[in-house]
């Protein structure tokens, strides 16, 4: 929001900094009592100043969320001249990496409802063709919400024909046609975590030239990389085992981003499945696994799942089917 609104957490304790209008809520809805608040028309780093002296902390380290907004660390910066900064996943990001039985559970939810979505959505067959992609991303998401899910984990994708090749695509008033590879991504959130999980599916119709082949091959790498995924490995062995599978075929240069990226509280969060991420792999690690091959102004191919580092392996948390047609049943 535009208002300032803050929580120190230090090591003794937590306090709200927050408009007025936020004070009976924040009470309601948090366990944090001690609430400092200001009135629009008050300057509130004149009450940060304040507090900042009573916590001790006007000359101290202070970490802030990472996305916080730009005005409010430059009036922090300006209200706490000797302080030095950092960012708070130097800290969070241990804590979170490792999820327990409870968050498993969760995510494992979160999955099934994505999952069951999925099947439902590609089973529609030549009942999708005719659809806009905003249409469609309609129907995924009111059938998420009917499921269970509590909101989108992420802003729906479906990418038809040549928006396929695009893979941050969302949805647009372009119209499926027969024929078309249409990449599904989406999820939904469950108890706050969330799911991710996608498809590429032909609803009618033959595949363009090509395609059967690269979904093969998208297919095959990301088989790959699951089986390579096991305590003690580095994240970006991962990376490799998906990446070697499309080099051989001859899509490697098509292959343009990381094979993986953690999901917990944020659908993107570490550890990233990226070359270079010496990381070792420990169990409770969750992460996608989504290989892709793009061809500029015909279509695109990607697969994604999310697993789970285990004692022995992996968990793979999304068993919806990695076919290319139309499917009712259940996959491999």
């Amino acid at each position: 929001m535009e208002r300032h609104l803050f929580l120190f957490v230090t090591a003794d304790e937590a306090v709200f900094l927050a408009p007025t209008m936020y004070d009976t809520q924040l009470a309601a809805e948090t366990p944090v009592s001690s609430i400092r608040t200001w009135d629009d028309g008050d300057d509130p780093t004149t009450l940060l100043a304040t507090l900042g002296d009573e916590l001790g902390i006007e000359s101290g380290h202070l970490l802030v969320d990472d996305r916080m907004w730009a005005r409010f660390t430059q009036d922090l910066r300006e209200t706490f001249p000797e302080a030095t900064f950092g960012l708070a996943s130097q800290l969070l990001n241990d804590l979170r990496i490792r999820k327990d039985e409870r968050e498993l559970d969760h995510l494992r939810a979160a999955a099934t409802v994505a999952d069951d979505v999925s099947t439902a959505i590609r089973s529609l067959g030549a009942d999708a063709i005719g659809l806009t992609e905003t249409e469609l991303a309609d129907e995924i998401e009111n059938r998420l919400s009917a499921a269970g899910g509590s909101s989108v984990s992420f802003e729906t994708v479906v990418g038809s024909g040549p928006n396929g090749a695009r893979p941050h695509h969302r949805h647009t008033d372009r119209t499926i046609q027969r024929g078309d590879p249409v990449v599904l991504d989406f999820g939904t959130v469950v108890e706050s975590y969330p799911s991710d999980q996608t498809r590429t599916v032909v609803f009618a119709g033959d595949p363009p030239a090509g395609f059967e082949d690269a979904h093969d091959a998208v297919l095959a790498a990301q088989k790959a990389a699951i089986r390579a995924v096991e305590p003690g490995i580095e994240a970006q062995a991962v990376d490799h085992a998906a990446r070697n599978v499309l080099d051989e075929r001859g899509y490697g240069d098509r292959f343009i981003h990381r094979t993986g990226h953690g999901v917990g509280l944020e659908v993107h969060e570490p550890p990233y499945i990226t070359d270079g991420n010496d990381r070792e792999l420990e169990p409770g690690m969750v992460f996608s696994i989504e290989p892709g091959v793009y061809l500029d102004d015909e279509f695109g191919i990607r697969i994604e799942d999310l697993v789970v580092v285990t004692d022995e392996g992996c968990e793979r948390l999304n068993r919806s089917p990695r076919t290319w047609e139309p499917v009712t049943g259940a996959d491999d």
